[in-house]
């Protein structure tokens, strides 16, 4: 018999209570009636030094119980044999899940679950059948049934850890509940092949705590399929994880600080870290090294300046720790080129009760995006270059046919033009500009105002109010709006309606672009929009939903998808020359939607639409907290689980710690404590009753009459 906390056997020298209290235990007075005495000689009571125990049967129970808790308490258990030699009969199903995610490519941890599996295929009977999978995000086969039961008997080991050796470790997350879960319903339908044969599940990993647990919550594992978990773990050492940060896209200075987030290990021995700009060649950038100090267990938010020779560094690096997987960060610049707002109206630059004037003091300058709004009058031709430039282009009046036709390309190339028509004389240009023949468009009739209600929020123009506290627009009263017949057009989404239902906010596409309108000016003739303080988020985030220079998307990770810039349908088979972090390419039809070919972090880069694209991938930031899950959260996933009692080592855990866990899980299994706590509840209910049966057999002294 053993004890996973004996220092509860501690408690049993509570046994001496009850003892203690019976030899102190005074016989109870009896009032005697007595004639006078007078004549009587005082002498003072004898004291006697011995006490006599009464009561023994009562004395055992209470010691008994007393006992029973800190046996109970101490959590005993029966160690367990562990038989080498194989087991005879018909063999058992195992699969193996091998974990590949970022988190493995720390120093020593995939040779040492080689060396696991090495040790665990060599205990493999003739009689047993293996299959293999790998894991991070995804999971894939390596091995199955099939293919082991096809190989040689002697040849089967072997050319599983052949298959292992030309496996490495990748750069995607973890999804370990995933895996569980595949593992556990690739025994099951083995079990209708040939049932009643032992099956085991047999994870290699390092149990980090950014796997993703939270599915199995909600999973009921298999009956009759054990678990087996063989973690392995890194050497002590400090781990420092560096992440990009969420950013705020309507603030004008957005682009003029990168936002980093510091995470330190909890089990970290080092505060003091340094991150800084690298060139691809791993040269400094000419940027000064930032300092960041960050206490085990917690993080720090940080902001980098952009180097001034943008286009040369393309990374930010973490220095201070041991594990490097996770230490850099693939950023994109933003474009130093100057950025523009095509502003295409009949307004006085010094009326300030126009468009213009609002439109030029809510765009300001500011950070690498450098804004600024050219006026162009609409019978003024637009030359190439202006339009290249352009963000965005605003259109309020009406345009000549070669200004629309010029329009209509910049649109089919991906680029957005806003259209708020002062009158509905811009009705023709709005047809020429998504390709129909007409539009209806009429003066609206407003009876005292009208709001805007029934706002898509998912909307890029609107998203900067997706939280209920900003989505109250009530206080923007329309005083006149142009009312559009959208029954001739279905490709129209609406985006925002006015309390009438009259469209406020509509969207068009148009080949690889799009075009906005608003069907109500911003200017207090029309509206009080460019008076209150929804109209500067609302124009930044229009401006910047339309741009397509620059980092398309900041948060691609190992493994996800990245959106294409659409193209025109006569460009749609085309063909796009996609460059990868290696300097690889591969071939991409220019009708793809999406590229899910980002399995290394890196910058990739293509050309579509005249325009050099570039985006970055980086590693998941869940892969950072690489704290080991605790095997004591394992119990409640599967029915059983189990930790090999010899085996490889594992490192950065002692053998000590190793004993103590294994005698957990042996414990967790036999749960003796439950029946010492029900003895003791026994004994007590005994002792109860007994104590009761006793206290009825003594007599009352009722007293002598003198």
């Amino acid at each position: 018999m053993s004890f996973l906390a004996p220092l509860f056997l501690v408690g049993a020298l509570a046994i001496a209570g009850p003892v203690i209290f019976h030899l102190l235990r005074q016989s109870p007075r009896v009032r005697v009636a007595f004639s006078s005495l007078m004549f009587l000689r005082p002498t003072p009571p004898r004291p006697t030094r011995r006490r006599r125990l009464d009561n023994l049967l009562l004395l055992a129970l209470r010691c008994l119980a007393l006992g029973l808790l800190a046996l109970g308490f101490s959590r005993p258990f029966r160690r367990q044999a562990v038989d080498p030699s194989p087991p005879a009969g018909p063999g058992k199903r195992f699969v193996l899940l091998v974990d590949t995610s970022a988190s493995m490519r720390r120093a020593g941890l995939w040779a040492e679950a080689r060396s696991e599996l090495a040790a665990l295929l060599g205990r493999v009977t003739p009689a047993d059948r293996v299959a293999m999978l790998t894991f991070d995000r995804t999971v894939r086969s390596v091995m199955s049934f099939a293919e082991w039961e096809a190989m040689p008997p002697g040849d089967r080991a072997a050319g599983v850890l052949g298959r292992i050796s030309a496996i490495t470790p990748g750069w995607a997350g973890t999804q370990l509940a995933a895996a569980l879960m595949q593992g556990a319903e690739m025994l099951v339908d083995s079990e209708e092949k040939t049932p009643g044969i032992p099956r085991q599940v047999v994870l290699v990993s390092d149990l980090q705590e950014g796997g993703h647990l939270e599915a199995l919550q909600s999973f009921e594992w298999p009956k009759g399929i054990e678990l087996s978990v063989r973690p392995v773990g890194a050497k002590a050492g400090i781990n420092a994880g560096l992440q990009r940060a969420a950013e705020s896209a309507d603030a004008p200075d957005a682009s003029a600080a990168l936002k980093l987030r510091v995470s330190n290990a909890a089990d970290s021995t080092r505060e003091q870290f340094q991150i800084a700009w690298r060139r691809p060649d791993g040269k400094a950038a000419g940027v000064a090294p930032l300092d960041v100090y960050v206490p085990p267990g917690q993080s720090r938010m940080v902001a980098m300046a952009f180097p001034q020779t943008a286009a040369a560094a393309d990374r930010v690096v973490l220095t201070g720790d041991d594990a490097e997987f996770d230490n850099t960060v693939f950023v994109v610049p933003p474009p130093t080129n100057r950025l523009s707002v095509l502003y295409l109206g009949a307004d006085p630059e010094t009326e300030s009760r126009l468009p213009l004037y609002f439109l030029r003091r809510a765009i300001q300058s500011g950070g690498h995006h450098i804004r600024e709004v050219l006026a162009r009058p609409p019978s003024m031709a637009i030359s190439p270059t202006e339009l290249e430039d352009a963000a965005m282009v605003i259109v309020v009046d009406p345009l000549p046919e070669t200004t629309i036709a010029q329009l209509r390309r910049y649109m089919l190339a991906g680029h957005t033009v806003l259209v708020s028509p002062r009158t509905p004389a811009v009705a023709p240009t709005l047809a020429g500009l998504l390709g129909v023949d007409r539009i209806a468009m009429d003066e609206a009739r407003v009876a005292s105002y009208a709001m805007l209600s029934e706002i898509d929020f998912r909307h890029p123009a609107f998203a900067p109010f997706a939280d209920a506290r900003f989505q109250d627009f009530t206080k923007v009263r329309v005083w006149k709006h142009r009312s559009m017949d959208l029954r001739s057009l279905p490709a129209a989404r609406v985006v925002a309606r006015f309390d009438d239902g009259d469209p406020a906010f509509v969207e068009f596409p148009a080949g690889g672009g799009r075009a906005l309108v608003l069907t109500f000016g911003w200017h207090p003739e029309d509206s009080q929009l460019a008076l209150s303080t929804k109209f500067v988020p609302l124009i930044y985030a229009v401006v910047n939903a339309g741009s397509v220079v620059g980092e398309t998307v900041t948060a691609v990770l190992v493994g996800d998808s990245y959106t294409l810039p659409a193209v025109p349908a006569d460009r749609a088979k085309e063909t796009i020359q996609l460059r990868r972090p290696d300097g690889t390419e591969i071939a991409v039809t220019g009708g793809t939607a999406q590229f899910a070919d980002t399995m290394v972090p890196g910058i990739y880069s293509f050309s579509a639409a005249g325009r050099v694209h570039r985006f970055a991938v980086n590693v998941d930031p869940m892969e950072s907290r690489t704290r080991q899950v605790g095997l004591d959260e394992l119990p409640r996933i599967a029915a059983v689980v189990t930790v090999p009692a010899a085996g490889p080592s594992v490192i950065g855990q002692s053998g000590q710690s190793k004993t103590l866990e294994v005698a957990a899980e042996i414990e967790s299994r036999q749960k003796l404590w439950r029946w010492a706590i029900a003895a003791a509840l026994a004994v007590l209910l005994i002792e109860t009753l007994t104590a009761g049966w006793m206290a009825r057999r003594i007599p009352m002294t009722e007293g002598v009459n003198p």
